[in-house]
């Protein structure tokens, strides 16, 4: 009976992917639970609130918000970056001026890509984590590989019912019967993925629990000044930016080269 071997097949696959992504679930929120005490006093800068949520490149763009607003630094909304002021006043700054380099104009994209690659940006990733408030690279990489196995293994059940249900069966197994075994490892995979988009989601964030907590507690408690504005673009990114002129200005992006 072939059609039960492939169904020993889906199981196997459907309960490996299943059983992969709740260890690395429980490993992620190991790791939250053991330095969340830690992360309770931390007082959240601009540019950590920026990394906790959208990431490195969300970094760079406040620090270009936050540079252009200052008029230290000029963006043309033809996507050019141009220093005004060569004297960086932090180690983010100072990443920028560098990545724009020593003529004091660069394109705005390769400039955001460097920035957001500078050893700066690793060394706040790296206390937010110690902190407990950012989920680790290896953790948010299993998590996010857990849930794609995940979703393969559902496409294979199917894949796998589809062939049962073309090969011979007994005269006495139906059809129908044979597509509700072949239900059950699907249900399973999609029960994983319904669980995982509740209890899973938050690790597969730059954020973990404790670190979103945080940001929400700094959006309540910010003062209505300038800060304000640049809390609302490290937490919104850059559809939070005011003026059209920078907001086209990061909304810029290289144009695509084809070849014929």
């Amino acid at each position: 009976m072939l059609w039960v071997l492939l169904l020993l097949l889906a199981w196997a696959t459907a309960g490996t992917a299943c059983t992969r992504l709740c260890l690395a679930a429980v490993r992620a929120a190991a790791a939250e639970s053991a330095t969340a005490t830690a992360g309770r006093a931390h007082a959240l800068t601009l540019y950590e609130a920026a990394f906790l949520s959208g990431g490195p490149a969300r970094v760079a763009d406040l620090t270009l918000v936050s540079m252009a607003r200052q008029r230290r630094l000029l963006l043309a909304h033809t996507g050019w970056a141009t220093v005004v002021d060569p004297r960086g006043r932090d180690d983010m700054e100072r990443s920028v001026i560098g990545a724009i380099g020593p003529e004091g104009q660069c394109r705005i994209a390769p400039v955001r890509e460097a920035t957001a690659a500078a050893d700066a940006v690793s060394g706040i990733a790296d206390r937010l984590v110690d902190a407990g408030l950012a989920v680790p690279d290896d953790a948010r990489a299993d998590v996010s590989a857990g849930v794609h196995q995940v979703r393969l293994a559902a496409v294979a059940v199917v894949l796998l019912g589809a062939l049962a249900l073309l090969t011979p069966a007994p005269p006495d197994m139906s059809r129908g019967l044979v597509a509700l075994w072949f239900g059950l490892p699907f249900a399973l995979t999609l029960s994983c993925l319904a669980i995982a988009r509740i209890e899973v989601h938050p690790y597969a964030r730059w954020a973990s629990p404790a670190g979103q907590r945080l940001l929400g507690s700094l959006a309540r408690y910010s003062a209505a000044d300038d800060r304000t504005y640049l809390t609302s673009v490290a937490v919104h990114g850059i559809r939070a930016v005011g003026e059209p002129d920078l907001r086209a200005a990061l909304a810029h992006r290289e144009p695509q080269h084809w070849r014929l």
